[in-house]
Formats: structure tokens, C-alpha cells, sequence
């Protein structure tokens, strides 16, 4: 019995009908005798409707009693799905992340898996039931001092190619509201092309860089134990995307379903994230070479820092060093790197949450000369700034104004020639926001 690990977004299963769908796809894989572990997100957008209902109570609620809370959103998923399969006559079995065995470090609200214990997963397939497993969660720790903790968006995706490795699953599946990967989103860019096959390294790429079909965690986990992953929709058939090692033999099973990798194009796609803020730390004294206790405390807080930019000023004797953070990690940054600023003796620190990253992905790029040039020539001749550049052997980082984003998505898209067609888009006014947030 070939096994398959299939992996069901919120949006998949938004109500009762879309969980009577995922139960028909779930049982007709099963019927064509395949072993089947699902694993699914909170139903639709119950996840921000706990978030607010726990903000009304407490407008910073401890990460703690948070994930707990959120947990719950995956166990009513997991549950409901497997009485709609009891009721087609598939037997099925839910489990929340604890019971399935997902370990996890203890960090709430971003905990990694360091362990997969499948002795209840396995239970359920022979005893020929379907393993319905709570995805975006785990447990630290065990008996009665364990906790609940969560992985972050995306997690589930993480879940289920977890599980997959450690059950030598054949492949992994993720449903989800798109047709596979793109070139681009195509609800920035309509002449988007669909990817048939892409590689691990330039699906992490964009996956970290915004692309959000895939969490960049559960891509590691695949290229690490060579887990091929089918990204499909749910809502109807088509081919999707196969992610896997180049060259690598698929299963027979995917084989159709997917274009042969393409060879002849250096740029496989453009990604974007507004989830960006900038730090600027100004006046940092130079000569203590001292700039690690910048970053130190933000990394022991699990706050991941993308571009950095570091220059000393005229005189000599001073240095100005800006960085990026999640948005949604500002508020934790300010917090730790002001302070760590403060120590150092900073002149100010200064943040922006108007910008964004829109991202070149593909193999080889730094090999490749002329790219960057391309992509700034097209940036430039539309009159979009670039605040910040970073670059890697497989990407080109531009940090943008927010309001800029997705005319710049549009416009490397069409440089580069990576759609059907060319799109430009009228430029957007831009509305500056730098806030001081103290000074010396």
C-alpha cells in the first residue's frame, strides 16, 4: 500500500460543504488503495477570529495561553473531517498534534519540530483508518508539565511534510487555493506562468521571500529528506506543481501531472512581502566594533533579521546600521534592539513600515552577469527607489516603497519575460512614514 500525506488549507475547508469535498477527495484516494494521513488547518478564518477575540481581552495576549487558544482551531477541523468521512463509510481517526506525535522545542508562536513519535499515526493506518492529524501545532515536553505550543502561519504545511518524512510516505500533497506555483501572484500579475516542476533551493527562495502557496520550514524539511510535494488546489483538478531535487525520479502517480523542469530560464519568479519593516540604528560608536550586541539579543528571542546595511559616517568614528524585520516582529524589536542600542551609546533609532521586499528567484542568478543591472535599469526607469539591496547565489532582494510593490512586481516580471504577456501598471503615490522613536 502506497502511502500519501495530504495536507488541507483553511480555505479547503471553509464550511460544511468545502469538508464534504475534502472527504470525497480523501476516500477516492483511499479507494484507489492508497494509505492516506490528512492533515488540516483551522476552518477558514477562524484563526483571526480567535486572535481578535483574545485581543479584546488583552491587547497582548501572553504567547502562551495564545497558542493554547489557537490550537483549538485544527482539532474542531480535524474532528469535523473525520466524522464527514465516518459518514461516507471510510474509517478515520483525528488527532491533535500532541497525539500524532509532533514534538517541538517550546517556542510559542514560532515552535520548530525537533521530533515526529508517528506510534498513533501508524495505529490508525493498520487498523485501515485514515489519520486525521491537527496541523500548525505540537507539544514540549511530556505529562502533565507539557505544552501546547504552535508553529506559526503556515504550519501546517510543516506538519505534513514532517509527518511524511518520518512515515517514508511516497509524497506529500498540499491543497490549497491556487492552480500551483506561479511566476508571480497572478492576482498581481495576470499573465503569471504556471511552474510545472520546480527545484527545492528556488522554491525555498520565494516561499521565504513571500510567496505564501508554501511555508519555507516544510520546504527545508522536503529537500532534507527528499519528500516530493504536489501543491494542487483543492477546489478543482489541474496539474500543480511538483517540488523536487532536479533530475530526481518522481512517482509513477505524478508523473503526468506535471510540466518538465525548465532549463533555459535563470529567473524562475518574482516574490513579494509587505510583511517588511526597517530599523535604522543612527550615531552607533565605531571604534568598540561592538555591533554583534545588536543582533545578539534579537536572535536569542527567535526574531530573524533579513537585510542589513552598515556605513560610517564622515567623521570616522561613528556608523549607521539598518536592518529588516517582519512587521509583525517590530514591536518585539524595538523593544530589544533599543535597548541594546541605548547600551552601545546609538544616537537614535528610527523605524518604517511603508516598505516591502519584491524578490528575483532562480538558480544561478550571482553567476549570471547583467541581472542585477536589468532589474535596477527597470526599477530606475520608473522612478521606484531602492532603499535597500540584498543578493544570494539564487535571489536579488530590492526593498521598495509599500505603495511601489506591485507596480515593481509587474515591471521585473515583464523585464525579465517570465509571463504570457506584458503588463505595466500606473505608478501609485507614495506616502512616506519614518517615525523617530527616540533620541539622544
Amino acid at each position: 500500500m502506497t502511502l500519501v500525506v495530504q495536507k488541507y488549507g483553511g480555505s479547503s475547508v471553509a464550511g460544511i460543504e468545502r469538508l464534504q469535498a475534502v472527504a470525497a477527495r480523501i476516500a477516492a484516494t483511499v479507494a484507489a488503495g492508497h494509505g492516506v494521513v490528512a492533515v488540516v488547518s483551522a476552518m477558514g478564518d477562524t484563526t483571526d477570529e480567535l486572535i481578535a477575540l483574545a485581543r479584546v481581552l488583552h491587547p497582548d495576549p501572553p504567547r502562551r495561553e495564545l497558542d493554547l487558544l489557537l490550537s483549538t482551531g485544527e482539532v474542531v477541523a480535524s474532528t469535523l473531517l473525520a466524522l464527514a468521512l465516518e459518514a461516507r463509510g471510510v474509517r478515520a481517526r483525528a488527532l491533535t498534534g500532541a497525539q500524532a506525535g509532533i514534538y517541538t522545542d517550546g517556542t510559542a508562536g514560532r515552535a520548530a519540530i525537533v521530533a515526529v513519535d508517528p506510534a498513533r499515526v501508524l495505529d490508525a493506518l493498520a487498523t485501515g483508518e485514515v489519520a486525521i492529524v491537527a496541523g500548525f501545532q505540537g507539544v514540549c515536553g511530556a505529562g502533565p508539565h507539557s505544552e501546547v505550543t504552535t508553529l506559526g502561519r503556515g504550519g501546517s504545511d510543516t506538519t505534513a511534510v514532517a509527518l511524511a518524512a518520518r512515515l517514508g510516505a511516497a509524497w506529500c500533497e498540499i491543497y490549497t487555493d491556487v492552480d500551483g506555483i506561479f511566476s508571480a501572484d497572478p492576482r498581481v500579475v495576470p499573465s503569471a506562468r504556471h511552474i510545472g516542476r520546480i527545484g527545492y533551493t528556488a522554491m525555498l527562495e520565494l516561499a521565504q521571500q513571500g510567496a505564501r502557496v508554501m511555508h519555507p520550514r516544510a520546504v527545508e524539511l522536503g529537500s532534507h529528506y527528499g519528500v516530493p510535494i504536489m501543491v494542487r488546489s483543492s477546489f478543482h483538478p489541474g496539474p500543480g506543481t511538483v517540488i523536487a531535487r532536479p533530475g530526481a525520479a518522481l512517482p509513477a502517480a505524478l508523473q503526468g501531472d506535471c510540466l518538465p523542469m525548465e532549463r533555459d530560464k535563470k529567473i524562475s519568479g518574482v516574490a513579494h512581502d509587505n510583511n517588511v519593516a526597517r530599523v535604522t540604528v543612527t550615531g552607533l560608536p565605531h571604534a568598540n566594533f561592538e555591533l554583534h550586541r545588536l543582533f545578539t539579543p534579537l536572535a536569542a528571542v527567535g526574531i530573524n533579521v533579513d537585510a542589513i546595511a552598515y556605513a560610517l559616517d564622515a567623521d570616522g568614528h561613528s556608523a549607521d546600521c539598518a536592518f529588516t524585520v517582519a512587521e509583525s516582529d517590530l514591536a518585539e524589536t524595538v523593544q530589544v534592539a533599543g535597548a541594546a542600542a541605548i547600551a552601545l551609546g546609538a544616537r537614535e533609532v528610527r523605524t518604517r513600515r511603508d516598505v516591502a521586499k519584491v524578490s528575483l528567484v532562480g538558480i544561478g542568478i550571482q553567476d549570471t552577469p547583467g541581472l542585477a543591472a536589468l532589474a535596477f535599469a527597470t526599477l530606475a526607469s520608473a522612478g521606484i527607489p531602492i532603499e535597500m539591496v540584498t543578493t544570494s547565489q539564487v535571489r536579488i532582494t530590492c526593498l521598495v516603497p509599500e505603495g511601489r510593490m506591485e507596480e515593481a512586481v509587474r515591471l521585473l516580471h515583464s523585464a525579465f519575460a517570465l509571463g504570457t504577456a506584458s503588463e505595466r501598471a500606473p505608478n501609485r503615490d507614495e506616502e512616506p512614514a519614518e517615525v523617530t522613536l527616540w533620541s539622544a
